[in-house]
């Protein structure tokens, strides 16, 4: 039984596709083929259903599949174990959400190609969510997300909190006569969020359901940054990580209002794949720079 022979198993299960999967590895169609006959014929087991189309493993091809993923990734910690201790070299695959991008994003990227100026480093942008799967899935090394504290990650991915930052309530300075009050006397005027998918409103909109009440949006739209904007012009309430209020060029026409009864904290989480290989260094020195960027601007 031999790794290639589980490799080109793995990508004709995930690709459903002979041809693809033979692109993907960079082989013919018919070295394709004759691994998945080598692989079946060492197990003694038919595993693809060669009358589909597109090609579906069999009842036992899946299992066998399963645990071909599992020893892959064994493989690949150990050829990345050996590696660890080497300077960062290839391609760093990053991901951020929108929230943290716009704040702390050009810094990271800019500490990183200062200490690693070998380093290529590519970044994706979207939900927390949707990075942690895309790191489980090999797609991203690492992400810096928002989470609350005590967040359960998926086998393959380590996540380290580094941070915990308030969430705070903030609106166009003078038009709340009220510096103190209750979450629904927020409703009034609406709210300026992220669409559907934002952990934030995810959050709010539960503590608003525990009340009754039912989350009443003026606008939806992505970027702190044009949010803080809009809230700064009236456009109703706004809800953000302390530490990138400090951070807003609209701070001075905006003001924190004390929410009795919704205090929400969010924690900063480093999250990447169990092994990187000599890509540590890097990973950590993304999360230290982050880090920084926003709980300095917080203490200043």
């Amino acid at each position: 039984m031999k790794i290639d022979d589980i490799d080109a198993f793995i990508a004709v299960v995930r690709s459903q596709s002979l041809s693809v999967a033979a692109d993907a590895l960079q082989l013919t169609q018919s070295a394709i083929t004759r691994r998945l006959q080598n692989f079946e014929e060492a197990l003694g087991a038919v595993l693809l259903d060669r009358h589909t189309k597109p090609m579906k493993p069999t009842a036992i091809g899946w299992r066998v599949f399963e645990r071909c993923q599992a020893v892959m990734r064994e493989v690949e910690a150990l050829r990345e174990l050996v590696a660890e201790d080497a300077a960062p070299s290839g391609t760093l695959r990053l991901g951020v959400p929108q929230t943290i991008g716009d704040a702390v994003l050009l810094e990271a990227l800019q500490g990183m190609k200062a200490r690693f100026p070998e380093l290529q480093v590519q970044v994706a942008q979207g939900w927390g969510g949707n990075l942690v799967q895309r790191i489980e899935r090999r797609e991203l090394d690492a992400a810096a997300v928002l989470f609350p504290a005590g967040k359960l990650f998926p086998e393959g991915v380590i996540g380290q909190s580094l941070a915990q930052m308030s969430l705070v309530v903030v609106v166009a300075k003078g038009a709340c006569a009220r510096k103190r009050c209750k979450l629904a006397d927020c409703q009034g005027q609406g709210w300026v969020l992220n669409p559907d998918g934002c952990g934030f409103r995810a959050g709010l909109q539960r503590a608003l359901a525990e009340k009754g009440q039912s989350l009443k949006v003026s606008l939806e739209i992505f970027g702190t940054d044009l949010q803080l904007g809009l809230v700064a012009n009236g456009m109703g309430f706004g809800l953000v990580p302390e530490p990138l209020l400090q951070r807003s060029r609209h701070r001075d026409r905006l003001e924190v209002i004390s929410v009795s009864d919704f205090r929400p904290v969010i924690d900063l989480w480093l999250v990447q794949a169990a092994f990187v290989g000599n890509l540590q260094g890097a990973v950590d020195l993304f999360g230290e720079v982050v880090t920084q960027g926003l709980t300095l601007h917080a203490q200043a």
